[in-house]
């Protein structure tokens, strides 16, 4: 039997999606004079994606599974969707229509190719993560430039890994460090919703949703909105506390071999004062690494 839950997720997506549409933007003529609902209505969306009301009904209601690709290509259509978000959209219909298999996740280890890179790239801060946003590993600079309060070893133990979604909504120091909290905010949890769409069957992926739920209001919120957003590239205005102001560009690269993971960097234009900044952060980040411990030298 399929999991209700998934039926429940399609169900929350779709009418987010047709609320956020208007009968003008769709190029439908309104009828009635009194409107319940502040986006297109079912029969409106599925005329548009050349339905019957009553199936599109069914569908959102959870009580219509195995839509074909044909009619979800549809509907995205219609919802004039993103390409994220017909990703996620195919993602969550093909999930409820399939029995989840709830298996522990097995953790997760960084790609040597990403490792590989991580270590080419030199002075560029750049950190490797995990499905989950988990830190799986970062150079120093990417250490000393978006978390320098925390431990930079914790990486190499799983389950004390740092996680990046969880600093951004409760770690003060990681909120301060956005000047534009509200934008990294909902970049975060567009890009947590599109990792869920695709991993349904992640337990430890819904436990941290779980317990963000819990300890963000704000969280909670965003994560209710249904807004879907791939992070692939964004400049973001930063207030370090080491050298101050600067906006960086933050890129993501994903391993080819492991495309959950991906390489996320950070650079700042050429010439610029935040440039500048990343260059009086490098003496900071290599100053923050563990001193080696001396040699004795042996006596004859």
């Amino acid at each position: 039997m399929a999991d209700q839950r998934g039926a429940g997720e399609l169900g929350a997506f779709l009418k987010a999606c047709r609320a956020r549409v208007s009968p003008e933007q769709a190029g439908l003529t309104p009828y009635g004079t009194s409107r319940r609902v502040p986006g297109l209505r079912r029969e409106e969306l599925a005329q548009l994606a050349g339905v019957s009301p009553s199936y599109y009904a069914r569908l959102e209601q959870g009580q219509s599974r195995h839509a074909s690709p044909q009619v979800i290509d549809a509907i995205a259509t219609a919802l004039e969707l993103s390409t994220a978000e017909r990703e996620h959209l195919h993602a969550v219909a093909a999930a409820s229509g399939r029995t989840r298999a709830h298996r522990p996740p097995a953790p997760e280890h960084a790609d040597p190719a990403l490792l590989e890179l991580l270590d080419a790239i030199g002075d560029v801060p750049a950190l490797v993560l995990g499905r989950r946003s988990d830190v799986l590993a970062w150079n120093p600079m990417g250490h000393a430039l978006l978390a320098g309060h925390l431990n930079r070893a914790s990486t190499a133990v799983p389950g004390r890994r740092p996680n990046m979604t969880e600093a951004v909504f409760t770690d003060p120091e990681t909120r301060a460090l956005y000047a534009d909290w509200p934008s990294k905010a909902r970049a975060v949890v567009g890009n947590l919703r599109l990792v869920a769409g695709a991993h349904p069957d992640d337990p430890a992926l819904a436990s941290l949703i779980g317990k963000l739920t819990m300890a963000s209001p704000e969280f909670q919120a965003m994560w209710a909105d249904q807004r879907v957003r791939a992070c692939a590239s964004a400049a973001y205005e930063l207030r370090h506390p080491q050298v101050g102001d600067l906006t960086v560009t933050q890129q993501t690269l994903r391993s080819i071999d492991r495309p959950d993971q991906t390489l996320v960097t950070c650079t700042a234009a050429p010439g610029t004062a935040s440039a500048a900044a990343l260059a009086m952060l490098v003496h900071v980040a290599y100053q923050q690494l563990p001193k080696p411990a001396p040699q004795r030298l042996e006596t004859v």
